[in-house]
């Protein structure tokens, strides 16, 4: 390869990888730096100064904690309500139509909110209502666009993927075959339990509970306790049911 020829390539890599951090090369810079002088500093101190300077990259209403360690890209298209929470570890990537946390929503250690929408879906993005729990090390992919209602826990490592690979040609790769995203819904009052899995496409009712391990691939009626691979119901959940189901959510 000719020496002009890595040249380009380099500096298409470079703009790509750019294109890939930061709305413009100005906001990655603003951005980077912030991270440099203060997405390090811990306890309340850190907190304290991030609450501040985040300001210049971020929306915030209010006041919102951001712990240190917390990665942030696009952050012009993040939008944190008041009294949200970022705990060490998070990773959002916003990518460009952004995520919105609502008012007293803790998004725990680990968790990844990934939009990363480079084919220009118009439904991409997550949003995500009040006083809601996202656990540790849960992940968020939002290309076909992720709701999330209030009141809604995700126990760890629960997965919400609204995105799949088409795979229908045996000839072609399935890199080559393209993408489906139809977007995901999660309705206020829910409870994810550990590891489970939500796929694309799924609609799940208010009040309704997915069981630890379950692979979600059909909507979930509202209250109703739903478990196993793929997901099935267990029992409706009655106002006059004081009986305690023998499901492990956790």
């Amino acid at each position: 390869m000719a020496g002009g020829e890595e040249v380009n390539l380099m500096l298409s890599s470079l703009r790509l990888y750019l294109n890939r951090q930061a709305s413009t090369f100005g906001r990655y810079l603003l951005e980077q730096s912030l991270f440099i002088l203060f997405g390090w500093i811990p306890t309340l101190l850190g907190i304290a100064l991030r609450g501040v300077f985040y300001r210049l990259i971020l929306h915030v209403d209010g006041w919102a904690a951001i712990e240190n360690g917390v990665r942030l890209r696009f952050a012009d298209h993040i939008h944190l309500g008041h009294g949200a929470y970022l705990d060490e570890r998070v990773y959002l990537h916003a990518c460009p139509q952004g995520i919105r946390i609502g008012a007293n929503t803790l998004v725990m250690h680990g968790a990844v909110l990934h939009v990363y929408n480079f084919r220009d879906i118009p439904q991409a993005g997550i949003t995500i209502g009040k006083d809601s729990l996202i656990g540790e090390y849960t992940v968020i992919r939002g290309q076909g666009g992720v709701t999330i209602g209030d009141r809604v826990y995700t126990s760890p490592h629960t997965q919400i993927i609204a995105v799949d690979h088409v795979f229908n040609d045996p000839k072609r790769p399935f890199i080559e075959q393209g993408i489906t995203a139809q977007g995901i819904v999660i309705e206020d009052d829910v409870w994810i339990g550990s590891a489970a899995v939500i796929t694309d496409g799924v609609r799940v009712g208010k009040g309704a509970v997915v069981a630890a391990g379950a692979v979600v691939t059909k909507d979930v009626p509202p209250h109703t306790v739903v478990g196993g691979v793929p997901a099935r119901m267990i029992k409706e959940i009655r106002q006059d049911d004081s009986a305690q189901t023998e499901t492990t959510i956790f």
